[in-house]
């Protein structure tokens, strides 16, 4: 299976990056993963409503661009859909078995994903409804997914 995720910014602290080389090595044992780290745009405070869907669309466009035509697609965002642990391995398990070989996560920056993204994606995935940076949710997702690869597995887990 291929896993890709796509992040908008960049990850400028140590411990983060530390953390997504650590999740990246372990899952190298399971998938081929990719992780595609796009710019973000910069926002300046106070922006209007509008010129934040500007961003946004930009933002966007350059997910589109990412996205590979074969990928099944689930967009992180706080309206998705929140799954367990173990649901959201049997639910990877079955995309599988259903002959999605690529998934692809997206995360979008800190003023969320555009509406083209928004329709693009296959599902919708919410791993809370509180607000995260979208720096820790890139490794939380990658604790995740290999949580599930050890469920599917049969492998030990701490719960």
């Amino acid at each position: 299976m291929k896993i890709t995720l796509i992040t908008v910014g960049k990850i400028k602290e140590k411990f983060y990056r530390d953390a997504i080389a650590e999740y990246s090595k372990r899952l190298s044992r399971y998938c081929s993963l990719e992780i595609l780290e796009l710019p973000d745009e910069k926002t300046p405070d106070g922006a209007s409503e509008a010129l934040e869907t500007q961003i946004k669309e930009k933002e966007g466009q350059r997910i589109l661009q990412s996205i590979k035509e074969d990928a099944y697609v689930i967009a992180l965002v706080i309206q998705g859909k929140q799954r367990s642990s173990e649901q959201l391995a049997a639910h990877l398990e079955q995309l599988t078995v259903q002959g999605k070989s690529h998934i692809c996560f997206v995360i979008g920056g800190s003023l969320g994903l555009s509406q083209t993204v928004w329709k693009r994606a296959d599902e919708h995935l919410s791993f809370s409804p509180m607000t995260f940076p979208h720096q820790l949710m890139r490794v939380v997702l990658l604790e995740q997914i290999y949580r599930c690869f050890r469920i599917i597995k049969g492998e030990p887990y701490h719960k």
